[in-house]
């Protein structure tokens, strides 16, 4: 038995229409084909389908039967062409980004905003989690896209670089008398610190840094979020480590300034990551397009 696709849609035609002539004009085909394709059809089956008539053809009740579940068929193929043209158009889908809390709310923010102005019917789905959870995501297939802090070192991610930040360290009207002055490390150590508490590239780059010469940088309050940070260093709890690009409105109010050190703090790259070899979803490419 034949099965194949090109015979059904003559048939789904010449029964919808109960004409070989308008299944040929909606076919673009000759009346000649498609009088062929239904014998070809009727002879895999060993059964007749159609009974021809003086108006044109009309279903016998075997082609009632197979019409019944042919035209299931051409309405699902039919839906999924319509669906694959609008993926294509960005009318549908989804973007799925996983990253921090803070980088959505501080550098991607602007971006999200520019593309759901641009395609509205995409749908945004935001995972937080860490730069390792992230990862995690990415691989699991439950992201298109993640946005971490860099470096990151694995041959099935390629990551594409974003901005670069600075972090620093910054403090209230607490601590007024630090304002203008450069601190060492060891006197910096003095204060309480405020630190970001979960397992991020920030926290472990600080610590890192102050090992290197030799220093232990302990906190006195961990919290789990930016905003956090932003608002105990306001408070007077003590010094938060945060990016100098997430405090710019604090900074330019005078709620908070900008501790100085006598050692240059890291900048740190921001990157896009995506899974090596896969291919992006148009929605997805898209977004690395425009953040691009």
């Amino acid at each position: 038995m034949t099965n194949n696709y090109e015979l059904y849609k003559v048939f789904y035609w010449a029964a919808k229409t109960g004409s070989l002539t308008q299944a040929a004009k909606a076919l673009y085909l000759t009346q000649p084909s498609v009088s062929h394709a239904i014998k070809q059809l009727e002879d895999s089956f060993g059964i007749t389908l159609f009974y021809r008539n003086s108006k044109g053809v009309s279903l016998t009740q075997e082609g009632v039967i197979l019409y019944s579940y042919i035209e299931k068929s051409h309405i699902l193929i039919s839906l999924a062409e319509e669906k694959m043209a609008a993926l294509k158009k960005l009318d549908s889908g989804e973007l799925r980004i996983g990253g921090s809390d803070s980088l959505f709310k501080h550098y991607l923010l602007p971006y999200l905003e520019d593309y759901h102005q641009k395609y509205p019917g995409i749908k945004l789905h935001l995972n937080h989690g860490t730069t390792p959870e992230t990862i995690s995501f990415l691989k699991e297939g439950r992201i298109d896209v993640g946005v971490v802090r860099m470096p990151i070192v694995d041959d099935q991610l390629q990551v594409m670089r974003g901005i670069q930040l600075q972090d620093c360290f910054v403090a209230g009207s607490r601590y007024a008398e630090l304002q203008g002055t450069v601190l060492s490390m060891e006197l910096l150590l003095e204060y309480p610190i405020i630190l970001f508490s979960r397992n991020s590239r920030v926290r472990m780059a600080i610590t890192e840094l102050f090992q290197s010469y030799g220093y232990e940088i302990k906190p006195e309050i961990e919290v789990g979020s930016v905003d956090l940070l932003i608002e105990f260093a306001r408070k007077g709890l003590g010094i938060s480590y945060v990016t100098r690009e997430f405090v710019a409105k604090e900074l330019e109010e005078g709620s908070l300034f900008e501790i100085q050190l006598d050692v240059k703090l890291p900048p740190s790259q921001v990157g896009f990551m995506i899974m090596r070899n896969m291919p992006l979803s148009n929605a997805a490419g898209k977004f690395i397009d425009l953040v691009k």
